[in-house]
């Protein structure tokens, strides 16, 4: 599931505990919970054994080959020709194994499954080799381990290259890798774009964000930002009306593509997450859909007309799933639910609920609100009868209503309005998932009028007003933000400071306000959405600064380098040690919007990190071999190195292999060249074993007397197996060490040089990764990185 309110599913699921005479709660069986779904009728009664046998037995192991479309491709078919017809037709303790599948509704083929059991991954040489295989693609990007049912979100979306797209709840971040690879579905092996379009990815937990940076960092793009905010009262931004940074009108942004994969009770993921057998209760879903209705209702606001809303859960719960659809669908004129029965033919579905039914704390099941409120009342009285004073408890207060007309369906004519049926129901005994619940919504395109941006999305937000559930806590800071809003929409559109007049030096950052006020953590201001923010602000580079001409110049950069939209995140009067780019749309978001009320925690992708050149050298900058794809594109052709497999093998198997050991013409081509960062081209080819199967381009770095491939560890492995069919970076028979970069000075971790790393035993990773398990209940994509 989605995140907002991270830890809220996890919460309800500890605090909610029952005596043994309430309910009886054993080891995958529930009374509770049996006796409210079989009310719903989420399943015909001679599948309802077969629906539980499957919640009681674990899930298989699914995964995705991830990446630019030219890269998985290529990777997919190392998988069908290589590793598949290996793992064919093997048996263990004279039991057959099965090989890996392919999910049959996946695009592409690109997602796969298998099931065999970790003393078979332990055991069978075999499925050993591909289990290692799989662990060095995860850790380079190209393979993400993800739930099944957690994959469909982004498919449903339809997200293209030039789409706006928000990601409300994003972390841990699988569905973000999944729209990020949409928008750069242009790319080729060894060329990345720069997407005119534009991924926001959000989300509310201040850690859980960082988590999220790092997983969207396997795909970087100029395109991504990274927000931590709070879904249901997301702000809205402004962005130049003609798409100029330069402009000075500017109109609020809307989305062309929203995922609202929202905070729930997660019970659809019982199949991994034992522990919601025992604690699961009605009560849960209920108190988490108010949330999901604000966050559903916010991204409503946020859509621009003709776009989608994708809501999804990893719920069974109706209560979750279509109330909160209805409730956001009544009265509304704009939105319609899109038929999906075309989509993914070979998914296995089931429509929408129409009807269902509430459960209250008791447990007690309520066909109708007017029921509820009626039982209500009659507790009410017989507690009266019996000498207590009515409606209050022990401290006199009035009892909070569990149950709302929302939690129940509206009447029959409204369902039928609404379509409710082409809601998509995932069930776990139709093709071996977990369970799970999406539904598609369109904006309407609207009619042509002579009304402004400014004022549709004020009339747009007029509509909604009554309509949306806000708690009290929460109305200060709307009414606020809206009061600021009408101010600065009086005219139709804000006046902002011209962006050329606004210092772009080292010191602060282009916008509409000067941002050196908060270089060391700003405090909320006026429009932010509570809390400190310690993030670096962002700072366009000018195009005469030396640090950024001095990298365009040692690489031989073309002009057509979009040398505007460099920036840099450093407290003022600090040297960068990081370059980043952004795209154009990212470079006019972050100047027309103050980063801190947008609490901004992430903005483009590093390209250039700061490398000290050796013993009384002068410290350069050098590319960074993620970044490289974005890079390559401007960089003059005859400054490319050409190598071959044979150069490859040597830079793949040492760490610092000298520049003498290196086979010609090789060897005098780097020795001709300066010391620093260089770039060479391995063409597609074959030699003793080894094969490429497309040209391969990677940094190296050139000291006085050796030569580095600037790529980790794991990537060098997952290029070693990948080329040369095995690990050759680490003797078989030991135990390899693992080199951990220290922190750099812009508080992100970089490659770093040989006196930067500390080398470490993978025992020492492993019982560092154990202390790690800060994974809520109810997440489809917690097993992502459990390969």
């Amino acid at each position: 599931m989605g995140r907002n309110n991270k830890r809220g599913g996890r919460k309800h699921a500890r605090d909610n505990t029952f005596r043994a005479d309430q309910v009886q709660v054993t080891a995958m069986h529930n009374d509770r919970l049996f006796a409210y779904y079989q009310a719903q009728k989420i399943v015909p009664s001679e599948e309802w054994e077969s629906f539980l046998a499957a919640l009681r037995t674990p899930l298989p192991t699914t995964f995705r080959v991830a990446g630019t479309r030219q890269t998985a491709h290529s990777l997919n078919e190392t998988l069908r020709t290589t590793h598949v017809p290996a793992l064919s037709n093997l048996l263990f303790d004279a039991e057959p194994i099965p090989a890996p599948l392919q999910l049959p509704w996946y695009p592409d083929g690109l997602a796969w499954q298998f099931n065999v059991s970790k003393k078979v991954l332990r055991k069978s040489p075999e499925f050993k080799e591909f289990h290692s295989f799989l662990v060095f693609e995860t850790e380079v990007g190209n393979v993400s381990r993800q739930e099944a049912v957690s994959m469909l979100p982004p498919l449903f979306l339809d997200v293209q290259p030039h789409h706006r797209v928000l990601d409300m709840c994003a972390a841990p971040g699988s569905k973000t890798a999944q729209l990020l690879e949409a928008l750069h579905a242009q790319d080729t092996l060894t060329s990345s774009s720069i997407p005119p379009g534009l991924l926001i990815a959000n989300d509310s937990d201040h850690k859980r964000t960082h988590l999220l940076i790092h997983q969207s960092a396997r795909l970087p793009s100029p395109a991504l930002m990274v927000t931590n905010l709070d879904a249901s009262i997301y702000p809205s931004m402004r962005v130049p009306v003609d798409d100029s940074a330069s402009s000075s009108q500017t109109t609020p942004l809307l989305f062309d593509r929203i995922l609202a994969d929202v905070p729930c009770s997660g019970d659809g993921t019982l199949r991994k997450n034992v522990g919601i057998w025992a604690g699961w209760q009605a009560g849960e879903g209920n108190g988490l859909h108010g949330l999901q209705l604000r966050i559903l209702q916010r991204a409503m606001k946020l859509l621009a007309p003709g776009g989608r809303i994708v809501y999804s859960t990893c719920s069974m719960n109706p209560v979750e799933n279509e109330a909160v659809l209805a409730a956001a669908l009544g009265g509304e004129k704009d939105f319609h639910l899109l038929p999906t029965s075309h989509l993914l033919p070979a998914l296995v579905r089931r429509p929408g609920l129409t009807t269902w039914q509430a459960s209250d704390r008791s447990g007690a099941i309520y066909e109708s609100y007017d029921a509820f409120l009626a039982a209500s009342e009659g507790a009410k009285r017989e507690q009266a009868d019996n000498g207590k004073e009515q409606g209050r408890d022990r401290k006199g207060k009035e009892p909070k209503v569990t149950l709302t007309r929302g939690h129940f369906p509206p009447p029959p004519e409204e369902v039928e309005r609404m379509g409710l049926e082409r809601c998509i129901r995932i069930y776990p005994h139709l093709q071996d998932t977990g369970g799970f619940f999406v539904a598609v919504l369109e904006r309407r395109p609207s009619v042509a009028t002579s009304a402004t941006p400014v004022s549709r999305e004020k009339k747009r937000e007029a509509d909604h007003e009554e309509e949306e559930e806000v708690p009290e806590s929460k109305k200060p800071r709307l009414e606020e933000e809206a009061a600021e809003r009408r101010e600065e929409e009086s005219t139709g559109v804000m006046k902002v400071e011209d962006p050329a007049d606004v210092d772009t030096g080292a010191t602060t950052t282009t916008g509409p306000a000067s941002q050196t006020d908060t270089q060391k953590g700003a405090k909320a201001k006026k429009g932010d959405l509570g809390g400190s923010f310690k993030e670096h602000p962002y700072t366009f580079l000018p195009a005469d600064d030396p640090t950024l001409a001095g990298c365009i110049a040692r690489l031989h950069l073309t002009p057509s380098f979009p040398s505007s939209t460099i920036l840099v995140r450093n407290p003022a009067g600090t040297p960068a040690r990081a370059l980043y780019l952004a795209s154009p749309l990212v470079r006019s978001i972050i100047t027309h919007n103050h980063y801190a009320r947008i609490r901004l925690a992430s903005a483009g992708v590093k390209v250039f990190t700061k490398q000290e050149a050796g013993r009384g050298a002068e410290a350069q900058f050098r590319v960074l071999g993620e970044a490289l794809p974005l890079i390559l594109p401007y960089m003059d052709e005859g400054t490319i190195v050409e190598g071959d497999l044979g150069v490859l093998r040597v830079l793949v198997q040492g760490v610092y292999p000298l520049c003498t050991v290196f086979p010609e013409p090789f060897r005098g081509l780097m020795e001709g060249r300066e010391l620093g960062s260089h770039v060479v081209r391995f063409p597609q080819g074959a030699l003793d074993g080894a094969s490429l199967s497309h040209d391969v381009i990677l940094p190296i770095w050139k000291s006085n007397v050796s030569l580095t491939l600037m790529i980790d560890k794991k990537a060098k492995s997952a290029l070693s197996m990948r080329v040369f069919g095995k690990d050759i970076t680490t003797p078989a028979k030991e135990k390899p060490l693992v080199l951990i970069d220290r922190e750099d000075g812009d508080g992100e971790v970089g490659e770093g040089t040989e006196a930067e790393r500390v080398v470490v035993s993978v025992d020492d990773v492993e019982a560092l990764a154990d202390e790690v398990d800060d994974v809520p209940v109810g997440d489809a994509d917690a097993e992502m990185v459990d390969l």
